[in-house]
């Protein structure tokens, strides 16, 4: 019997989604994606659904990245297929029909972070910390992360945070633009719902249409999330990525061949 992984509440017309692999620092697994898409593909275009947050189980993290354990085994191809399916199932947040938040209560790193610039609006609390730390790793962020962050923050900044792997704290992504809202830790979901009760007395059909034409406006950046999953596949199967993936476990610094 599979674990659950994904806790879904409903709270009149919102759901909200506890991603529950507190164990793992809710680290996004292959069960995580299925149960994801499952519940984006049920929903999407139900229109008595007029929101969704997504969020982690307890405080330590949102997310803190892919789960390592499942990349051990990828190649070229089999990464590049990974990336573009955690790349498809952030497409389908993106485009959910009613506004989804992301309650970042602690780490949001990597695939988190990606997770969370998804949405289309991010509440933090202020122990929040977000990242994209693959180059750690010998990797390139795959679901998106690349793309997005330039979206939010620009390219200079964007580029600093990839390539140098740190972590920035919740006020410095509220004045960077990567959140909308920083709060008392604990508060970010009831801080999303409020926000979400604001946009449910708006026209559902004019919200849906905000968001579809919002996203229009990047839909011409379509071939970077193509090169990116592209990327991660080709960095996945490098000496390098497998070096990283030992360091990280053997929690020693990576010695990196650029091979």
């Amino acid at each position: 019997m599979s674990e659950q992984v994904i806790n879904i509440e409903r709270i009149d017309d919102f759901f909200i989604l506890t991603i529950n692999r507190p164990q793992a620092l809710n680290a996004l697994n292959r069960q995580v994606f299925n149960d994801l898409e499952n519940f984006l593909d049920k929903y999407n275009g139900d229109y008595t659904v007029k929101g969704l947050i997504i969020t982690g189980e307890g405080h330590k993290a949102f997310v803190a990245g892919a789960d390592i354990k499942e990349f051990e085994s990828l190649d070229h191809i089999s990464g590049s297929i990974l990336s573009k399916r955690g790349q498809d199932i952030f497409f389908k947040i993106e485009r959910f029909h009613a506004p989804v938040i992301a309650a970042v209560n602690g780490f949001a790193l990597g695939g988190g972070c990606e997770l969370a610039m998804a949405c289309h609006i991010r509440v933090a609390g202020v122990n929040a910390r977000f990242g994209q730390p693959e180059a750690n790793l010998g990797l390139v962020p795959g679901y998106g992360g690349t793309q997005r962050l330039i979206q939010l923050i620009g390219k200079g900044k964007a580029l600093e945070m990839l390539l140098t792997s740190e972590m920035i704290h919740a006020d410095e992504a509220l004045r960077l633009g990567l959140v909308t809202h920083v709060v008392d830790s604990g508060q970010e979901v009831a801080a999303a719902l409020e926000i979400l009760k604001k946009i449910s007395k708006k026209g559902p059909l004019a919200v849906s249409k905000c968001i579809q034409l919002v996203n229009a406006f990047f839909e011409k950046q379509t071939d970077g999330f193509k090169q990116e999953y592209e990327e991660f596949g080709s960095t996945i199967g490098s000496e390098d990525s497998k070096e990283g993936a030992r360091a990280f476990v053997e929690k020693r610094k990576a010695e990196f061949k650029a091979k």
